[in-house]
Order: C-alpha cells, then sequence, then structure tokens
C-alpha cells in the first residue's frame, strides 16, 4: 500500500512556503539517510533540486553487483503562485517521486531492503511561472531543461523511470497511469514486457500505454512540438527510459488547482516501488540488449536524436 505515502507527500507539498530543505528534513525524521538538495536560480525564478539515495543490500553504493534505479519525478513546478493557489496537476511527478521516495524509506525500517540501490530525483518549485501549449496552458519552469537533466540524471542510474503528469492532450484519454515504450540513445524500442506484467500485476488492471513520437525524444531546446516533457531525461542519458504518465479522461492544464487524484499518484508510487524491487533483483529488463545491439548495427545510431540538431 503506498496510499498513506502519497497523502502525506501531497500535504507537505502543498504549501507555498515550502523548499527542498523542508523535504530533506521531513524524508530525514522517516529514515531516510542520504538526501541532497540544491537550489537553481534561473531567468523565471528559483526552484530546490532534491536527490535521495536509498542504498540497496547489494548495490552499486556498497561494492555490490545490483543495478541502480532512477527515478525522476518530472514538472515545471508544484505550484503557479501568485497566480493560482495551491498544488497544480503538474506536481503530480514530483508527489509520486517523493512518495516512492518515502515508502522505500518506510519499507527499510520495517527490514524489507531492496538488492539495488534506488536513486529518486525532483524538484520543489511552488512558484512557477505557466506558458501558453496546445490544448491547454502549460506550467513552465525557473530553469531550463538541461540544467534539469543534469541536476536529475546522474552516471550510477542503470536504468531510468520518469513519471510525469499527462494530462494536457486530446490523445491518451484514460483516467490512470500508462506506460510509454522504451527510449535508448534516440531509438523508440518496443514496449517492455516485465514493466507491462508489473503493472498489470500492480493495479489489477490491463496495462495503458501511451504513443510516443520523434519530436517527445529530443531536447525542449529545438522549437518542435513536445508532448510534453516526460521523455526529456532520455536526451541526456546513455540508459533507457522508460515514461510512467499520470493521466486523466479529459485535457487538463498543468496549472489547474483541484486536478490531482491521490490515488492515481498511489498508483504511479506502487508501480515504481515494484519496479525498484524488480530490478534490483534482475528479475524486470527496461529492453532486450541484444535486439538493440542489432538495431544499431543495422540502422547505425540514433543519439543525434539526443541533441538540438541542426538550424
Amino acid at each position: 500500500m503506498s496510499l498513506k505515502q502519497t497523502i502525506d507527500i501531497f500535504e507537505l507539498l502543498d504549501d507555498a512556503h515550502v523548499t527542498g530543505e523542508r523535504v530533506k528534513q521531513f524524508l530525514e525524521v522517516r529514515g531516510a539517510r542520504q538526501v541532497v538538495t540544491n537550489t537553481i536560480e534561473g531567468k523565471k525564478g528559483r526552484t530546490d533540486f532534491i536527490s535521495i539515495t536509498i542504498p540497496g543490500s547489494q548495490g552499486k553504493s556498497s561494492g555490490g553487483p545490483a543495478p541502480t534505479l532512477g527515478i525522476v519525478g518530472r514538472l515545471g513546478g508544484i505550484g503557479a503562485r501568485p497566480e493560482y493557489i495551491g498544488l497544480v496537476s503538474d506536481g503530480d511527478g514530483a508527489i509520486a517521486a517523493l512518495a516512492s521516495a518515502l515508502k522505500l524509506i518506510d519499507m527499510q525500517a520495517k527490514g524489507d531492503i531492496l538488492l539495488g540501490d534506488v536513486v529518486i530525483s525532483t524538484h520543489i518549485c511552488p512558484h512557477a511561472p505557466t506558458r501558453p501549449h496546445q490544448p491547454v496552458a502549460f506550467m513552465d519552469s525557473p530553469v531550463d531543461m538541461q540544467t534539469m537533466n543534469q541536476q536529475e540524471i546522474t552516471g550510477e542510474m542503470n536504468a531510468i523511470l520518469s513519471i510525469d503528469a499527462t494530462k494536457g492532450n486530446r490523445v491518451f484519454n484514460y483516467r490512470g497511469v500508462a506506460l510509454s515504450p522504451t527510449v535508448k540513445e534516440g531509438y523508440i524500442l518496443k514496449f517492455s514486457d516485465d514493466l507491462v506484467r508489473l503493472l498489470e500485476t500492480s493495479t489489477g488492471r490491463s496495462a495503458n500505454t501511451f504513443a510516443v513520437t520523434m519530436q517527445d525524444i529530443t531536447p525542449y531546446n529545438n522549437g518542435l512540438y513536445h508532448i510534453n516533457s516526460i521523455l526529456q531525461p532520455a536526451t541526456a542519458t546513455t540508459a533507457p527510459v522508460v515514461g510512467l504518465a499520470i493521466t486523466s479522461e479529459t485535457a487538463v492544464p498543468g496549472s489547474a488547482t483541484g486536478a490531482s487524484h491521490e490515488i492515481d499518484i498511489a498508483q504511479a508510487v506502487k508501480f515504481a516501488v515494484e519496479v525498484a524491487q524488480a530490478f534490483g533483483a534482475q528479475r524486470c529488463t527496461f529492453y532486450d540488449p541484444e535486439e538493440y545491439q542489432q538495431l544499431v548495427r543495422r540502422y547505425g545510431k540514433m543519439n543525434r536524436l539526443q541533441t538540438s540538431g541542426d538550424e
């Protein structure tokens, strides 16, 4: 069960004065030992990046062989104050990532320690700007996407689960959570059978998935249309990246308040925890390395799509 942790984090972040340091203190009281915060000033304000490492019993942080999962909460900001009062829909990614960390911390305190390390990162910004986007307005961020990737993606991550509210569209029109195909170095690969299985097991329903376009896996700064930032981590790493979208039946602006649904976020958290457990135990793969190498041999590298391309 992850609903309690989701509600705890929801209430913590639904605060005009919340900071990364306050979140760090909250997690440390609950038992976290490796929490790092970093305040970054951008052209449109400031935000606090936060990274939590949950060490595994056989994780790389202790010299073990188990792989490391990265869980990234993607968003522009958790609030759009003073334009809108309260926590915005775009904050779902941060809530889910931090609630995943809190659940893993609580599990460790009760003696359930995963084999692999898990690194969770996101940022805390209760005063983010908004920007125009079709079909509904998006949240903007005080810092650019390159800075986000630099702060949230680390070389220790062997695979990344990127969680983002993906409601501001008329394409993925179902309520709950949905998986993307795996993206690795410019290639859009097949859906991971292991992740689909884990999603169906954790939700008790058939897995929802969502489509990915070539534009979506290119950097934001090229001026092309992106459905949102859910797959932007794939532009900054050689590790495989899968998006976990928190979705809705209608097009909901990222700046909308009262539009976050605790049950949906808790589903994302429960899935993320199950993926962390299975990935560290090497019972879950994000992609088929042999098939990926065949693609590269036949068609060449696609990592140019990780760059801004030609003007």
